[in-house]
């Protein structure tokens, strides 16, 4: 497939259908209200989930990425429960990723109890870098994103995010992206990396969005890691509180 007509400003690239509006859905909507185009790469149909088809996923899918207004979204059609990192799959990333030509791409934490987690992130770090060698599929135009952020919410193996997102306003949009996911989590307990508290998982989900943000002294956020240290300018301009 051709180029998209303009880069895209945020790609997600995630493990299944469903993850990148648990993780990043406040972010993507917050960068659409700026303006900016997002997109969203399913790596895969989520065809192995215990509920539900790899085709009403789909569905869902659409249904959300409408919600959280993105301009793309398209599904890589990798194993659900079997992603690998090998030369095949960084050059079939890295195809997407060039199509796409994104300055920044969200990818999953680097750790994660789902082996898809822990793969896809790897993965989506090596194609990005692959997408800028001329030499690998040299019939579509190089391109490499300028940052990669690993989301980092419902993390069990705590890591300090390097930075929070305040996506109070985006919230109720966020959940409402999550809810087209019926066949996922309607009357559900767990998800994924969300572990159970005996609460439906929708109260889940807005306690640790909650949590996030009060570190940065707001009523939601999302939280990231960036692998390389964050540059400010300004210092005076820095925002939250010390005290």
């Amino acid at each position: 497939m051709p180029p998209t007509p303009e880069p895209i400003s945020i790609l997600a690239i995630v493990a299944h259908r469903d993850d990148a509006e648990l993780t990043c859905g406040g972010t993507l909507i917050k960068a659409v209200r700026r303006g900016q185009r997002t997109a969203i790469i399913d790596l895969t149909s989520g065809e192995m989930g215990t509920r539900g088809s790899a085709a009403l996923r789909q569905a869902e899918a659409e249904a959300a990425a409408a919600i959280l207004g993105c301009s793309a979204r398209e599904s890589l059609g990798l194993p659900d429960a079997g992603i690998e990192n090998t030369p095949a799959t960084r050059e079939l990333l890295a195809r997407a990723i060039r199509r796409f030509r994104p300055r920044v791409v969200i990818a999953p934490a680097l750790e994660g109890r789902h082996p898809d987690h822990r793969v896809a992130a790897q993965l989506v770090r090596d194609a990005c870098f692959v997408a800028g060698l001329a030499k690998v599929a040299p019939d579509v135009p190089k391109h490499r994103p300028l940052k990669i952020l690993h989301a980092l919410a419902y993390r069990q193996d705590y890591v300090r995010p390097s930075f929070v997102v305040d996506i109070s306003e985006e919230f109720e949009q966020k959940m409402a992206a999550i809810r087209c996911y019926a066949s996922q989590f309607d009357e559900a307990l767990q998800a994924g990396e969300v572990y159970p508290t005996g609460e439906p998982l929708y109260d889940v989900i807005t306690h640790h969005a909650a949590t996030y943000g009060s570190l940065i002294r707001t009523r939601y956020g999302e939280p990231f890691l960036t692998t390389e240290m964050m540059r400010v300018d300004d210092v005076a301009a820095l925002e939250v509180a010390t005290f």
